[in-house]
């Protein structure tokens, strides 16, 4: 019987509940996977706390997942049962033994691409895909700011800064992860807890600040991120896991012709044509490792619960993977 994990209701982890769910059969345009890992990402923490309420209750969190092609409606083509393919949406549904969806949401997984790999890091990757290219274009010689330089989503965004050509300052909670950042090419990784990056940015840059901060981390450096960048520097803030950022007067941003953006994922992914090109230049850069994904943690789709707890405490450093 597929099953899937169901949040009835808000909040902790406990609010993940598998249960037996019935499998739609594939109507014009649609695929049937058999799904073989799922993703599991901050925003799924988001969505299952109520912090973001786009998820209708009950309903099926989830935005990526990896599979195999066990059945096809009509007007499909260039799929066929057997395919291995995943996928990256906004409407959910992933955290499933089974799924029913548009066929042209599913991108080829290359042979020398596991499913563990792209089910845990294609919305990682598209993610940098439009943070350097899309929402801030980087070119050599730029000086960037990544905040969580050593996690799953930190390391590809150093990995693809560095080969673009821009230096890389990450900031880094320990000795261990300032190895880990230097690994995936962080040319200064900086220490938060033992000294102000603030400091640490004003030193490396020679008191000039960064060009641009890409900070995921919210209330607690969104400050010292608009302090951190240069004239005309651009932040991108791009996820809140220590909350939710408060307003920000103009005043604050004026004061060194300052912008910010706030970008969401699936807003770049409404092009479905666009949509394919970016699954498929990932997977290009996995291949070429030009990325270089995290060897995934795998649990259980029943222990999902198991996999946020892990998340939330920044316990698991890499990706962190569901098997149905």
């Amino acid at each position: 019987m597929p099953n899937a994990i169901t949040i009835r209701e808000y909040g902790g982890s406990d609010k993940l509940v598998l249960e037996d769910i019935a499998l739609p059969v594939p109507v014009a345009g649609e695929v049937q996977v058999r799904q073989t890992a799922v993703g599991v990402n901050y925003h799924d923490v988001y969505v299952r706390s109520g912090l973001y309420k786009t998820l209708g209750l009950p309903g099926i969190p989830g935005c990526e997942a990896a599979g195999i092609i066990e059945r096809i409606g009509p007007d499909v083509s260039g799929l066929t049962p057997g395919d291995r393919v995943a996928y990256v949406t906004g409407g959910y549904g992933a955290y499933s033994s089974h799924r029913t969806l548009k066929a042209e949401l599913a991108i080829a997984i290359p042979d020398d691409v596991s499913d563990e790999t792209a089910a845990s890091n294609l919305l990682r990757a598209m993610t940098v895909e439009m943070l350097t290219a899309q929402v801030h274009k980087i070119t050599p010689g730029m000086t960037v700011l990544v905040h969580a330089a050593a996690g799953g989503m930190g390391r590809m965004l150093c990995q693809a800064l560095s080969s673009i050509g821009a230096t890389v300052i990450g900031t880094v909670g320990s000795a261990e992860k300032a190895d880990i950042a230097k690994q995936c090419g962080c040319a200064h990784p900086v220490l938060y807890r033992e000294v102000a990056f603030t400091e640490s940015v004003a030193e490396i840059t020679q008191g000039a600040g960064v060009d641009v901060v890409y900070d995921s981390v919210g209330a607690d450096t969104f400050e010292g991120s608009i302090n951190a960048l240069k004239m005309c520097g651009h932040l991108v803030n791009f996820g809140q896991s220590s909350g939710p950022v408060e307003p920000v007067a103009m005043a604050t941003l004026a004061a060194k012709s300052l912008t910010v953006s706030r970008p969401i994922l699936f807003h770049y992914l409404r092009d479905l044509a666009g949509y394919q090109a970016m699954g498929a230049k990932v997977m290009d850069d996995f291949r070429s490792e030009v990325l270089s994904a995290p060897e995934p943690m795998p649990v259980p789709l029943k222990d999902a619960a198991k996999a946020h707890n892990i998340l939330e405490s920044m316990a698991g450093g890499g990706a962190l993977v569901l098997i149905p």
